[in-house]
Formats: structure tokens, C-alpha cells, sequence
């Protein structure tokens, strides 16, 4: 996100909450907001999943006192994202938010510099202090990994801690990561240090891309290591023991932070994402947090009424009472049998009934039917379908 994109966003607006709301109230507004639109509630919800992230990065500056004192004054300076060139006589006043962030002195001349007053501001936030001859190279974040992995349905219902084996770029071990093979890397006197170049955008505001001569290390290399040619990073592989949390589903991504590739120079690990894959079980089924299965009956039972037994996931059996007069495709629910919820609790268990026609009868159970079907020959089940076909 450019410097110009954060001064404009305002977080206060996007969390509902005014300008001098206190820590509880950013909090609370937060995780109403987050709770309605979190991915997992709205699935398939481009704008539901775009709405969250706005909340969460807004969170995670005014959820920050520090971020949050920045943000403030940073606005505040520029007149909370308005600020326009010119001054209350008219004149043009170009300048470079460039120059500001490196404690210069403003085009045109005039008075002192500003001291690094704006480095101050938004080093913590951007990573990137001012531009004098003292910059110390700034830390970087290790890259973010994504893994899958396939569970039973069984495991997925339940939690499971599976190994995984991930491949990424690591401080190199030759040369404890400084890219130099003597271990002696300089700063790079192009971005001194910061990794970053400016670039003129127009309008009055400079961005910045990864420095070329660097490529965004800060540093360079005098003696290139072998192993890693310079750039201080080299493939690393590690196996690693995973928790997956109970009633995780197909196709879900998790997010465990930290666990991803190392940092560079005291930066943080990055995070892992792992894919899951649920196996099909071949009884069970899934609808939300409800587990599905289909029980025959016998026609006595679905015309007559009785109990029947039901299998449980890795549980006892269930008996459910089915009353006289059950139709085929009934749904009957046996409560907290499903799979396990956020909070701990757990869905239900949703029985669907089919009645099973016998494909051989014997002698006896042949004339009980042909008994039956004497008994009920006045009854027409299909007469309400032609009445209403002619109706329609």
C-alpha cells in the first residue's frame, strides 16, 4: 500500500466508531464487523471477503496504540488525507513526500528542514526511515508458504495434528545470511539500506519500487557466497507437525501464522497456509456443521411405526423413534451427533429414512401383501396428481 493510499484510508469510517473512541470501543466494533463478515459466514462473497479485509487491516492499525498515534498525526499533517499544494496565498508549492520522509527540507526553500519529523511518523508502519547516511537496513519479513493436505473424514470431523514436509527459502547457512561469503556484506548506497527506490508517480507524491541494484535486500555483496550467489537465502527443507482443528472442511484454508519462512536480518517468520482435502467416508455425509447418512426401513416400519437404530461417527449407535405413517424421504435429526463447531459445540446428525423394497418375498410375506393389497384396492394414492394436472 502506497504512503498516499494510507493517509487517504479512513479506518475510524470503516469500523463505524468515531475519532476519540477508546480501546473497547474499537475492539467491539471490530468484532461485530468481523464476526458479519468473516469468509467462513459468507462463502462465495467477493465483496463480504474484500469488506473483511478492510475491517482487519483498520483493526490492526487502531487496534495499535502506537499504529494508531502515527495514523493520527500523519492525517492531522496532511489535513486527514485532503492535504492540496498551495498556500493560503495561492502559490504553488510542489514537493516530494519523498524529501519529507527523509527529514529534507521542503522545495522552495525557506526555513529549517523538518527533522525527520515524517520518518518518525511512518518508519514503524512502512519499513522505511529516512534516507541519511546513518540508515540502519531494515528487517525483513520471510516469505508466506502454502501447503496442502488430505484428511479422512473422520480426522477432519475430529482434529488431527498430520506432518508436513515444506520446502522454502531460508537464511543461507554458508553465509548466516548475509550473501557475502566473508560475511561482510556493505549497504547498498543506491537505497541506502531501505531496500526501496523512490519513483515519481505525479501529482506531487513519489512511490517507491524494490531497488535494482539490491533487489530489495538493502545490502550487496562484495564476495557473492557460492551457495546462495549474494542474495543471502537459500532453499531449505523441514517437516513440521501441523494441528488441523476439529470440523475443518474440504477445501478450507488455514491460516497458522509465524509458521511460515524465516525472517531476514531479525525480521519475522512469514505465515502458512494449508489446503485441506477431506476424504469421502462411505456412510457419513456433510452439510455444514450437520453430518448426513441414509437409513433403510422395511415397509412395516415406515407404515406401522417403530424404533431403529442409527449409527454415530466414532460413537455408540442412536435410537430414533419413527412414527406410523413415516413417508420415504423423511428427515429426523439426532441432536449433537454432527461435527464440531468454532465454539466447541457440535451440529446434529441428520437421518434420512428410505424404505426398502424387498427384490424376493417368500411364500408367506407374498400372501400378507396380496392380503394388503385386497384390503386397500378402494385406495387411489395418484388420485390427488391427475386432479391437480388437470387443474393446472
Amino acid at each position: 500500500m502506497s504512503t498516499k493510499d494510507y493517509i487517504e484510508k479512513d479506518y475510524y469510517k470503516v469500523l463505524g466508531v468515531p475519532k476519540d473512541a477508546t480501546e473497547a470501543e474499537i475492539k467491539k466494533a471490530y468484532r461485530k464487523l468481523a464476526r458479519e463478515n468473516h469468509p467462513d459466514a459468507n462463502k462465495g462473497n467477493a465483496k463480504a471477503e474484500e469488506r473483511f479485509k478492510e475491517i482487519s487491516e483498520a483493526n490492526d492499525v487502531l487496534g495499535d496504540p502506537k499504529k494508531r498515534k502515527e495514523y493520527d498525526e500523519a492525517r492531522a499533517l496532511f489535513g486527514n488525507g485532503g492535504f492540496r499544494p498551495g498556500g493560503p496565498g495561492g502559490g504553488n508549492f510542489n514537493f516530494d513526500l519523498g524529501d519529507l520522509f527523509g527529514g529534507q527540507q521542503p522545495q522552495g526553500g525557506g526555513g529549517g528542514g523538518f527533522g525527520g519529523g515524517l520518518g518518525d511518523v511512518f518508519g514503524g508502519l512502512f519499513n522505511r526511515g529516512g534516507a541519511g547516511p546513518g540508515t540502519r537496513v531494515q528487517p525483513r519479513r520471510g516469505q508466506d508458504i502454502e501447503s496442502e493436505v488430505t484428511l479422512s473424514f473422520t480426522e477432519a470431523i475430529e482434529g488431527a495434528t498430520v506432518p508436513l514436509r515444506m520446502s522454502s527459502q531460508a537464511p543461507c547457512k554458508a553465509c548466516s545470511g548475509t550473501g557475502d561469503a566473508n560475511g561482510t556484506p556493505r549497504v547498498c548506497p543506491t537505497c541506502v539500506g531501505t531496500g526501496q527506490v523512490a519513483r515519481g508517480s505525479g501529482g506531487g507524491f513519489s512511490l517507491t519500487d524494490p531497488c535494482p541494484d539490491c533487489k530489495g535486500r538493502g545490502l550487496i555483496a562484495e564476495n557473492p557466497c557460492e551457495v546462495c550467489k549474494g542474495s543471502g537465502r537459500a532453499k531449505s527443507s523441514r517437516t513440521m507437525q501441523v494441528r488441523i482443528p476439529a470440523g475443518v472442511g474440504d477445501g478450507q484454508r488455514i491460516r497458522l501464522r509465524g509458521k511460515g519462512a524465516p525472517g531476514e536480518r531479525g525480521g519475522p517468520a512469514g505465515d502458512l497456509y494449508v489446503v485441506v482435502h477431506v476424504d469421502a467416508h462411505p456412510v457419513f455425509g456433510r452439510k455444514d456443521d450437520n453430518l448426513t447418512v441414509t437409513v433403510p426401513v422395511t415397509f412395516a416400519e415406515a407404515a406401522l411405526g417403530g424404533e431403529v437404530r442409527v449409527p454415530t461417527l466414532g460413537g455408540p449407535p442412536v435410537t430414533l423413534k419413527l412414527p406410523p405413517g413415516t413417508p420415504n424421504g423423511r428427515t429426523m435429526r439426532a441432536r449433537g451427533k454432527g461435527a464440531v463447531r468454532k465454539d466447541g459445540s457440535r451440529g446434529d446428525l441428520l437421518v434420512t429414512v428410505e424404505v426398502s423394497v424387498p427384490k424376493d418375498l417368500s411364500g408367506k410375506a407374498r400372501d400378507a401383501l396380496e392380503a394388503y393389497r385386497e384390503a386397500s384396492a378402494g385406495e387411489d394414492p395418484r388420485a390427488e396428481l391427475f386432479q391437480a394436472a388437470k387443474g393446472a
